[in-house]
């Protein structure tokens, strides 16, 4: 028998499966409600466009939508994401955009072209699992500072990355979500994204900007983006059609510097040589044909409706101990229990009543969010949502209920 352990490399030794997708594993049988996973919703995936708009591809241009496309991506459909980055202020050209299997890939290829075994990257506590397992694979050092209910702490980030100089560990990029951050939903303010540049500009890093769900905005005023503030080529922007058309295509993009995504362009030819081209041309068609922006404001329409029963829901059902915020947009909702409360542990009574979330501390690098969860209001119906929301109010109650019994007991015991 082959001793695959001897032959691994050292990258492959340190990697780790996703705990989410692990979890997600026990939320898949019949009757469970789950609010664990990101998913768009069915409803919002555009079925009746998609059909015409493949049959249109195969009718005229098969030659070209069935063959190899560029590693770039498609022309058309990179001149049509820069424009519409133009109208929302990103001066951008479509030099500078990067068609992408998903913005993970976009992740994946960042890491590559700028992370060497041992390199410090800067990301938030709370931060994005799958942004955090792409930094790991390339073995970063990752160092964590704190996301408040306004996003990233920039005084913790200031001072961190000042302590990490004086160390010799000048950091390669900063990772952040600004707005709807994955996990908190946390939305940063203008002045902080302003604060965000100037400390970056102060200690010459980059600055690495996803923003899957800034289309996806309920209420609020829209802040602006890094990418326009940035005036020193130090930002590259990820975004994805996941959220907009559907994840199956796993078209995405990254926007940049030239000189950077010319070096990813370089990575992804040794990776998978180009993105899915048939995708690539029904990502166009969505767009010029002016279906778009129809859809998005569908789909914020569908999505914010769910948002609302589920805060609703929890309103109703979730005891006063249980604190969350209320996002502007995006998916999700952040819960915080009390201290005591550890969500893995009450993970299992969670699913013993057909209900699931994401615990907390997977998305933490190191220690942290122990009495936190995600729960997730865009895939599940309005009904499965008051239903699901009922249940793990009873569970939260039950938890809480038990943990101050057993520290009671523990407190008065001799």
């Amino acid at each position: 028998m082959v001793d695959y352990d001897r032959i691994f490399s050292k990258r492959a030794k340190a990697m780790k499966a996703s705990e989410i997708r692990e979890l997600l594993k026990l939320t898949q049988r019949p009757g469970i409600i789950s609010f664990a996973g990101g998913l768009p919703n069915p409803e919002a995936f555009p079925t009746k466009v998609t059909n015409e708009i493949v049959n249109e591809l195969l009718d005229e241009m098969p030659e070209k939508v069935l063959q190899y496309g560029s590693t770039e991506g498609i022309p058309p459909l990179r001149e049509a994401l820069a424009e519409r980055m133009r109208k929302r202020g990103m001066d951008v050209g479509s030099d500078h955009v990067l068609i992408t299997h998903g913005s993970q890939q976009a992740l994946d290829l960042i890491s590559k072209v700028l992370l060497n075994p041992g390199d410090t990257i800067v990301v938030g506590s709370p931060t994005y699992l799958g942004a955090t397992g792409a930094f790991r694979a390339f073995q970063a050092n990752i160092k964590t500072v704190p996301v408040k209910e306004d996003g990233m702490d920039m005084d913790a980030l200031d001072a961190k990355i000042e302590e990490l100089e004086q160390r010799g560990e000048k950091p390669k990029f900063i990772y952040v979500v600004p707005t709807f951050q994955n996990p908190s939903g946390a939305t940063m303010p203008g002045n902080k994204r302003k604060r965000l540049l100037e400390v970056a500009s102060k200690y010459d890093v980059l600055i690495v900007e996803d923003s899957p769900y800034s289309l996806l905005r309920y209420e609020g005023e829209e802040q602006p983006h890094l990418i326009s503030m940035d005036d020193e080529d130090r930002v590259v922007r990820l975004q994805t059609f996941s959220k907009i058309l559907a994840p199956g295509f796993r078209i995405a993009w990254c926007v940049g510097p030239t000189e950077l995504i010319d070096k990813m362009v370089i990575a992804k030819q040794a990776t998978d040589l180009c993105t899915n081209p048939f995708g690539q041309y029904v990502a166009y068609k969505y767009i010029a044909n002016g279906f778009i922006d129809e859809h998005i404001n569908y789909i914020k329409e569908l999505y914010d409706s769910k948002r609302l029963t589920m805060l609703e829901a929890m309103k109703e059902h979730f005891p006063k101990e249980a604190k969350w915020n209320r996002p502007e947009g995006g998916m999700f909702i952040w819960v915080k229990l009390p201290e005591y409360i550890d969500t893995r542990e009450m993970f299992e009574r969670a699913i013993q009543e057909n209900v699931a979330y994401v615990v907390g501390d997977a998305f933490y690098v190191g220690d942290g969010g122990k009495n936190t969860m995600r729960v997730n209001f865009s895939h599940s119906s309005e009904e499965e949502i008051k239903e699901g929301i009922m249940k793990l109010g009873k569970v939260i109650k039950k938890e809480i209920k038990e943990r101050k019994g057993k520290l009671r007991d523990t407190i008065i015991s001799p």
